[in-house]
């Protein structure tokens, strides 16, 4: 029945990010923590039926279950990107990986017109990672400002107050990272 997917391990991190011990898994699915603990070691296979069961109290489903390795996008064209312009700031901001809510990090473009900047930030918990593919920027932080060009990247912690301001003359094109999805 095995092939190549290590159900067992599957199913063991299932339980962990739901937060049960093996023992409440088995209570859940009514089977015992002894064949939970075999079946997470991969030292027994499940019937179907089970593995349903099992699945249900984990609150998912066989598709769900056999199907999330294989149709994750990984590459992204400008045509799945999703844009938003925002006239009053004058900017304009393109999630470059679609639905990265759900990530670990949220990457997007940035263009902003000539002394254009983006809505201040408040402190959140997290990291912020920034590329200026062109003109340049002043970083706002709290009460520092630091300027970056054209080349040059900047890597912060959210603890204060943040936005980003576009060079009167040039404004500025960069990609900018932020860790947990803040944007």
């Amino acid at each position: 029945m095995n092939s190549g997917i290590n159900i067992g391990s599957k199913i063991r991190n299932l339980r962990s990010q739901k937060g049960l011990t093996q023992e409440e898994l088995a209570d859940r699915c009514e089977l015992s923590k002894g064949f939970i603990s075999q079946l997470e070691r991969d030292l027994t296979s499940p019937s179907i039926a089970t593995l349903v069961d099992i699945l249900q109290c984990l609150g998912t489903d066989l598709k769900e279950f056999f199907n999330d390795s294989e149709d994750k996008q990984i590459a992204f064209k400008e045509s799945d990107y999703f844009e938003k312009i925002d006239e009053s700031l004058q900017n304009k901001i393109e999630w470059i990986i679609p639905n990265a809510q759900k990530n670990m990090m949220e990457p997007i473009r940035l263009t902003l017109s000539p002394g254009g900047s983006t809505y201040p930030d408040n402190p959140h918990e997290g990291e912020e990672f920034g590329y200026v593919l062109s003109g340049s920027v002043s970083l706002i932080l709290g009460k520092k400002v630091i300027k970056i060009r054209k080349g040059e990247s900047f890597y912060f912690t959210a603890k204060t107050t943040h936005y980003l301001k576009a060079d009167n003359k040039t404004g500025a094109v960069l990609i900018w990272v932020s860790s947990p999805p803040s944007f």
